[in-house]
Order: C-alpha cells, then sequence, then structure tokens
C-alpha cells in the first residue's frame, strides 16, 4: 500500500508541475490526476489546493461540480451511459434501468467483482443514434438492451 500512495503522490505532483502555471490550472490538473491514477484520490485536494492557493474547499467544490470527476477508483472497464434528453427520448431510461440491473450496480458504483463501473454522462454526441454509451472511451449507438448484453459478455470473456 504504501508503494501505491508513493505512486499517488508523485502523480499528483507531476500533474501540478506540468499545469501550474496555465491560466485556469485546476481543472487541467484535476483531469491529468485522474488519467494518471484513475480517479483523484482525497490526498490530492490539499496538494493542489496548497500549490494553487486555494482553499480545500475550491478544489473539492471543482470535483464534486464535475460529473466525470470520480474520487474513487474505478472497475476494470467503465461505461458511460448517456442521460441527456435525446438519448432518453430513445429509450435510454429503460436501457439505464436494464444496465443497473444486469450489472448489479447503480450509477456511481462498481459491480462487487470490481469489473465494470457505471457513470452517467451528459451526452456524447450520438444524438440521431440513441440510445448511446461509450465503454473504455469506446462508442457505441442505437444500445438496445440485448445489444448491452452482448457488450458485457464480451468484457466478461476478456476475463
Amino acid at each position: 500500500m504504501k508503494a501505491q500512495t508513493t505512486d499517488a503522490a508523485a502523480a499528483i505532483d507531476a500533474a501540478i508541475a506540468e499545469h501550474r502555471h496555465a491560466p485556469d490550472s485546476v481543472l487541467p490538473i484535476l483531469h491529468a490526476i485522474q488519467d494518471r491514477i484513475g480517479y483523484i484520490p482525497a490526498s490530492a485536494v490539499p496538494t493542489v489546493a496548497a500549490a494553487l492557493n486555494l482553499s480545500r474547499a475550491e478544489i473539492h467544490g471543482v470535483i464534486s461540480y464535475y460529473h466525470h470527476f470520480r474520487t474513487r477508483p474505478c472497475g476494470r472497464h467503465l461505461i458511460e451511459l448517456c442521460r441527456a434528453e435525446a438519448c432518453q427520448a430513445q429509450n435510454a431510461v429503460a436501457l439505464a434501468a436494464h444496465a443497473q440491473q444486469r450489472l448489479g450496480c447503480t450509477f456511481h458504483e462498481t459491480t462487487t467483482d470490481g469489473h465494470i463501473s457505471l457513470e452517467p454522462v451528459f451526452c456524447l454526441g450520438l444524438c440521431a443514434t440513441g440510445p448511446a454509451l461509450m465503454i473504455d472511451g469506446r462508442v457505441h449507438a442505437r444500445v438496445t438492451p440485448e445489444r448491452f448484453d452482448a457488450l458485457i459478455a464480451s468484457l466478461e470473456d476478456e476475463g
């Protein structure tokens, strides 16, 4: 666990060093931390705040405001399901219910085996071909419950 903490601290320091002098550097720093670690650990908040001469509350406020930021480790695979109105008009509500039932977790959670995390996203830009989702950065359009199950099965087959 100590090595993980050291690795996280190094990733946080690197993100700050890379972006601290950019205008409005809070978001680039937080994105860089999440890109390097997979989430933004609580230990990053005071470090980023001190580096930017901001309060911890200001940093926490940014993290909690943007849905994209995670404060817990993500599963091996990340599914981001579109929750925007265009996808909802094309049955995304039923798809979300199916996904949560199939995975046994709700939004902002990870399956009990740690394999898949489910996150809402508010527009993938596929409004004409919804409902849409993204798995590990790869978009999928016109997703039905049956297609969702097939996509999950392919992830499970990977091991």
